[in-house]
């Protein structure tokens, strides 16, 4: 929180950067921010926008022993909305629910840097005036169930809201089950991790986690999604190119990549139903453990879970090694069976 009468000393990292006479990206490389000692943010953990007291910034950099913060609540704290949210016991997206509702909590919006504040003490007085016990709660409505489709599109926001939300809460909000709302928030956060790291290779996925805010607890299956994310990624150019090669050959009746998939959260695969007129097989999966094979279904190309299935049935393993040139892709293809399993897979 900004104590009561140091809003003024309240810096963001854009201004700390600004101080060094470097560039913000300069700034976040380098990470003088992350290093044993220097001064804790004032903002609530997790918070996207992280701001410091110059006071102590400027001792740090100094080299003189930093000053404490008064530690002592004032009514003219100004808190964000997660510690407006903890000092009320709500969630911060109840919060958010209750800054829109309450016309007198919109009145006593305070913004620094960009990031919205309440003075302690309207916090106290919302509590003893507000009309009823119930809180808004959330729309009837929203016990609907969101299709699959639009799920990560509806949930996206929440996470940009509160990016320590939890799946209870994308539950309780878009009325889905709690696995799902799980799984939908592994996937933002891992596909947002690796952006982050694409941006900044040298970031790990912890680091990433951090910057995004992110807690620890909640992206452990995250950071080893995101690693698969970023291989998928680099592996995007060479699928384009046979998909391309599978076009020119008539057996798909459009120019698609294969519909990359994490049928576990360490491993890249991709699948793509070959829908022309005469294709040799129903469809192709590639495996970044194996490389590619064939399957006898377009609609569930996939064996249950990850599990490699073995050659024979329809399942053939084709070329050698995981990313064949797509013209030797295309020849262990139009070759006869006895000749086309020119790799070796499970068992073989």
């Amino acid at each position: 929180m900004i104590r009561a009468g140091r809003r003024h000393l309240v810096r963001t990292l854009e201004d700390l950067a600004a101080q060094q006479g470097v560039r913000l990206q300069s700034y976040l490389n380098a990470k003088p921010h992350l290093r044993e000692g220097f001064p804790a943010p004032v903002s609530s953990a997790g918070a996207r926008t992280r701001l410091y007291d110059n006071e102590q910034i400027a001792a740090y950099l100094a080299g003189k022993p930093i000053p404490s913060l008064p530690t002592k609540d004032d009514d003219q704290d100004l808190l964000d909305r997660r510690e407006c949210a903890a000092a009320l016991g709500i969630s911060p997206r109840t919060w958010d629910k209750y800054k829109t509702t309450y016309p007198f909590l919109a009145e006593h919006l305070v913004t620094v840097h960009g990031v919205e504040h309440w003075p302690r003490h309207i916090l106290h007085q919302h509590q003893e005036n507000r009309p009823g016990t119930a809180s808004p709660g959330r729309p009837t409505r929203s016990g609907d169930q969101v299709p699959r489709d639009q799920l990560l599109a509806r949930t996206a926001p929440l996470l940009d809201a509160d990016p320590t939300i939890s799946a209870a809460a994308v539950t309780e909000e878009l009325g889905v089950h709690r696995n799902t709302a799980q799984e939908a928030l592994l996937r933002l956060r891992a596909d947002r991790m690796a952006d982050l790291m694409r941006t900044d290779a040298s970031l790990t996925p912890d680091q990433a986690a951090v910057a995004l805010g992110y807690p620890a607890g909640q992206v452990r299956r995250a950071t080893t999604r995101a690693q698969a994310v970023l291989r998928a990624h680099r592996i995007g150019p060479y699928l384009a190119d046979v998909g391309q090669a599978l076009y020119r050959e008539g057996w798909i009746t459009t120019a698609a990549t294969p519909d990359v998939r994490h049928p576990a959260d360490d491993l890249v695969v991709a699948v793509l139903a070959l829908d022309g007129p005469y294709p040799p097989v129903p469809a192709l999966v590639w495996d970044e453990r194996q490389g590619w094979r064939t399957a006898t279904s377009r609609r569930h190309p996939l064996a249950r879970g990850a599990v490699l299935p073995p050659p024979g049935d329809g399942i053939r393993y084709l070329a050698a090694g995981t990313t064949p040139p797509p013209d030797v892709l295309i020849a262990a293809l139009t070759a006869s069976s006895g000749s086309s399993l020119l790799g070796g897979g499970p068992g073989a």
